[in-house]
Order: C-alpha cells, then structure tokens, then sequence
C-alpha cells in the first residue's frame, strides 16, 4: 500500500472498534431532537412542550447520547495505543487526563473570558480540555505508544511496571498540553478562517469547494472547532444571519449516508452490510465517522462519491443563501434548525446529495469491478 492507503487503513484499525459506541450516541441524538425539536409535531411546540412528563426522559437520553463525544479522547486513547503497539490502558488513561473536569471543556471555550493557565519552566500552558476531539489524541497516543516501547527497553524488569507507565505517562501528557494541543487547534483555528474567507468570498463556488473538503476535514477531527465559530455567528445573528457552516456539513453527513446504504445494497459481505446499514442511517442522521472509518475510506470509491455529491449539493444551498438559526443534527433532522424561508433549498440540497452520491456510488463501484478484473485476468 502506498502512504495515503496506510494512513487510511491505520484511521480504519483505530475507528472501527468504536463504531458501536459512536452509532449508539448518534441514534440517541436522533431520538432526543426527535422529543425536543420545535415545529416537528406541534406548532411553535416540541413533544416535551406538549407532554412536559416526558422532559426527564429526553434530559435522560441527551446525557446518554453526548456521553461517547465528550469522551471520545477516552475511546479513541485505548484503540489507538493498542494499534500503535503500546498499552492500551494508558492510551485511555491519557484520553481522560485531556478530558478531566479540572480543565476548561472545550464546548464551553468560547464563554470563558480568560483561560487559566500552568506556569511550569517559563512555560504558559492552557488548562483547556479536548472532548469531542480526534487528531490531538491520535497525535498523543502515538507518542506515547512509542516512548513506552523505547523505554521499556532499557528499563530493568523490576522497575518495568512502576516506572514505564509513570514515566510514559507523564511526559506525554506534559507535550500534549504544551505542544500538542495548541498546534492541533491553531491548525483548526487556520482552517476555520479559510471556510470564512472561502464562504464570503468565492459564493458558490465557496460552497463547492467547502463541501468538498470538509469530510476530509472530519476525519481529522478539526470540524469540532467549528462550533466556536458556530456559535459567534449565531450570538450576531442580526447581522449574520446564521451559521453557512451547519448546512454544508448537513450535505456532508447526508452524503456520506448515501454512499453507504449504496454499499448495503451493492456488497454481498454480510458484515460490511450490517455496518453499512447503521452507519448509513446514523450519518443520515448526523454521524458520519462510522460510515467514514468503517466502510467509505475503507472502500475509497464511496468516499470520493461522497465528496462529490457533498460539493455539487453545497454549491446549491450556499448559491440560495442556507442558513441555520440553531445547532443541531447535521442531517435530515437539521430541517428544524434552518431560517424558515431556506427549508425548502435545503430539503432539495439533501436531495441532491442523496441522488448525486447515491449513483455515482454506483458507477464507480462498476469501475472498480472491471479494474478488478483486469488484474484478476492479467
């Protein structure tokens, strides 16, 4: 395989196990927009609006489902160290030093006015966590993974197991926060000006391009830092509008859903069809990383009709001015989260994301299957 291929597959040994647990939380999502969501059953009212014994339930739920994101460093810490060849207990335990309660929680940043900080050898670190985040854990457990086997083997095996993890431990954890956390997120801060400059700039060609690039973006975990910016263009959004980046993503998430289900239909590999079907229905619902990791990167064809649909779709809503009032499911559920005169753009954008993926899908599928073939023949 060639590098690209490599990465791919270790993002796939790595995501795969955790799929279960990320399906769940997004099915619970579907479930709790479903009970809570204004104007879905009743005018101007939710279900729990409408029956307020039903309120603890989907407070209940809501809990369950964030659970698996804001932890998410904790999940991902223990499959990545056990890829990398380290031990995977510390790989989770260093997934909960980044998501501690001490540090400020990455959801909240945008509200806290100043962000404290350790001193620490001329050093100013950021007590900041890191839920919901991939690339700063997958960067993290890979050094650690590595300095535990280069230490562990000058270490005497009577001190193996009191100074290897102590001192595996400790040090990553001190270049997670003081290097690695803040060049990962100055990264995503880099990205998210660029998505600006794109959508004012370039008009639907800005929606093409920011469809194209933001599953690829996903798979990194950076899209997670979008919802700072999310959240100013919502607090100004007398003068903004709305969020142009919650509707893209949508396209993203519905065009991802729609290159798995056409993988559910066209392998006849009983277990990717079980992934295929769950991860199809909870991308279309507002989760995209199991159909990413475990069946469209897999494949690569998928993905790249993803992206494709993902674009063309973009190109329409961000051409028709989608905007989104509220946050929520990225998907066929967004419907109750955009401006009331862009709900029909952006029914037709999903649409077109659906039908656009969803056969061209298809088409490479059949390319796939002659250059199969060929070298099969050769």
């Amino acid at each position: 395989m060639n590098p690209l291929q490599q990465f791919v597959k270790m993002l796939s040994d790595i995501f795969v196990p955790i799929i279960p647990a990320i399906v769940a939380g997004g099915l619970l999502m579907g479930i709790n927009n479903l009970l809570t969501a204004p104007d879905l059953f009743f005018e101007g009212r939710s279900l729990i609006d409408q029956y307020p014994g039903m309120a603890d339930i989907a407070a209940m739920i809501n809990t369950f489902a964030n659970a698996a994101f804001v932890f998410l460093p904790v999940l991902i810490g223990f499959s990545a160290a056990k890829r990398f060849g380290g031990n995977p207990y510390l790989g989770a335990a260093l997934g909960m030093i980044m998501v501690h309660p001490d540090l400020i929680n990455a959801y909240a940043q945008a509200s806290v006015e100043e962000i404290p900080v350790w001193n620490i050898f001329g050093l100013e670190i950021e007590k900041l966590g890191y839920q919901g985040q991939v690339l700063p854990v997958l960067v993290s457990t890979y050094i650690l993974s590595k300095l535990e086997i280069n230490i562990r083997k000058f270490m005497p095996a009577s001190l193996d197991i009191l100074l290897t993890p102590l001192l595996s431990l400790l040090f990553t954890a001190f270049i997670t926060f003081a290097f690695v956390g803040p060049i990962t997120r100055e990264a995503g801060n880099l990205i998210i000006d660029g998505l600006v400059w794109t959508y004012d700039s370039l008009g639907f060609v800005g929606g093409l391009i920011m469809g194209l690039l933001y599953a690829p973006i996903v798979i990194t975990g950076m899209h997670h830092s979008f919802i700072a910016i999310e959240t100013q263009l919502l607090a100004d959004i007398a003068e903004t509008g709305g969020s142009f980046i919650f509707p893209i993503a949508a396209m993203s998430n519905v065009a991802q859903g729609a290159a798995t289900l056409a993988v559910f239909f066209l392998t006849a590999d009983k277990k990717m069809k079980g992934v295929a079907s769950a991860s199809g229905i909870s991308a279309l619902l507002g989760i995209t990383e199991p159909a990413m990791f475990g069946v469209n990167l897999k494949l690569r064809y998928p993905f790249i009709a993803a992206i494709v649909g993902s674009a063309v779709a973009s190109a329409f809503i961000v051409g028709n001015d989608v905007l989104a009032v509220a946050l929520g499911a990225a998907g066929l559920p967004g419907i109750i989260s955009i401006a009331p005169g862009s709900i029909i753009s952006y029914i037709i954008g999903m649409a077109i994301a659906f039908a656009v993926t969803f056969g061209l899908t298809f088409i490479l599928a059949k390319k796939q299957a002659k250059k199969e073939a060929v070298k099969q023949a050769a």
